[in-house]
């Protein structure tokens, strides 16, 4: 029973853990490979990422799913090489906007060159993702299309905000739907159907990572106020100095409307006022993270993960299928 993948999965099997450890290999090397460029700065800037490391979630789960069909089908390894780069591209872009300065316990790319760069190496590698699937035929193409779609609006209704009347809570949750859960539903979908597994599982495992994704952000947002940075690989408070509205921010702001609690409100108003200042920074994390607020945060990241094991109960009962179970908790084990 050998630890692999994200957040120290177990593989219960010598054969499922020898096929995933080679997957994942493989798609470390199809990473490097997908993002050499004839301009040196731009292979450098474009690893920056890779070669810092981090957890493959999106592609191990590829692997996994990959296991209801021929997992050594070829289009498996290139798939999840498609599905990481869009998620890396995504990063770059995020840090940007977020004006983080760290990344994966780096200094970010636009800190290290700049906003201009980290955006066009973002595109870069969106681009060499779209060469990959040229290859992979038009179903993936327009299934990536269509992820990516969801991706980039779940970005821009988290920018503008909730219309009004609506639950910002809802609101915010269709927004990971779309900035989260749609990429890793991919990576299920990816890896099951690029296996030539069952069109039923692969409706299964596409909406397993649908929920799956969803948890694995909450878990982040929970993260992001209760972690340090070696824990989380980020400056912990980044969404909160940036006024990101996370889901533990908007259960306290739902809360201090309801109830009207006088620490509720000053501690609204805190978060309201300049948090670049570092001791009202760090006052309003300490503040954030003794609030049941952030207790919520966590029983919905618990909901999420145990919606996306439901989804797996008609799956016959193998290794792979104890190990995305495993994925659940493991996720929920992040958030605390």
């Amino acid at each position: 029973m050998t630890v692999v993948g994200p957040f120290g999965l177990r593989v219960r099997d010598q054969a499922l853990e020898a096929d995933v450890q080679t997957g994942l290999a493989a798609v470390e090397a199809g990473l490097l490979d997908a993002t050499k460029s004839e301009v040196p700065f731009i292979t450098e800037a474009a690893q920056h990422l890779i070669r810092a490391g981090g957890k493959r979630f999106r592609p191990l789960i590829v692997m996994l799913a990959a296991q209801f069909g021929d997992p050594y089908a070829p289009g498996v390894v290139p798939s999840a090489v498609v599905v990481e780069l869009t998620h890396l591209a995504t990063l770059y872009h995020d840090d940007v906007m977020d004006e983080a300065d760290v990344r994966r316990g780096v200094d970010s790319a636009n800190a290290r060159w700049g906003n201009s760069v980290a955006v066009l190496t973002g595109d870069f590698l969106f681009a060499r993702a779209s060469h990959i699937l040229a290859d992979l035929g038009p179903e993936a193409v327009r299934i990536q299309a269509e992820a990516f779609e969801r991706l980039v609006t779940g970005q821009i209704l988290e920018t503008a905000g909730p219309r009004d009347g609506r639950d910002p809570v809802e609101h915010y949750l269709d927004v990971l739907s779309g900035k989260t859960g749609s990429l890793v539903a991919v990576s299920g979908r990816f890896g099951a159907m690029m296996s030539g597994a069952d069109e039923s599982v692969v409706d299964i495992l596409t909406q397993y990572g649908e929920r799956l994704g969803t948890a694995f952000q909450l878990a982040d947002d929970v993260l992001d106020i209760a972690s340090d940075s070696h824990e989380s690989g980020k400056t912990p408070g980044t969404d909160l100095r940036e006024g990101i509205p996370t889901l533990p921010v908007l259960h306290l702001r739902a809360q201090a409307a309801q109830y009207g609690r006088q620490d509720d409100l000053d501690l609204v108003a805190l978060l309201d006022g300049d948090l670049s200042d570092d001791q009202r920074h760090a006052e309003a994390l300490r503040r954030l993270r003794v609030h049941p607020a952030l207790e919520q945060a966590r029983r919905d990241t618990v909901r999420y993960a145990e919606e996306a094991r439901a989804t797996l109960a008609p799956l016959p009962a193998c290794y792979a299928k104890s190990a995305l179970q495993e994925l659940c908790d493991a996720v929920v084990h992040r958030a605390g």
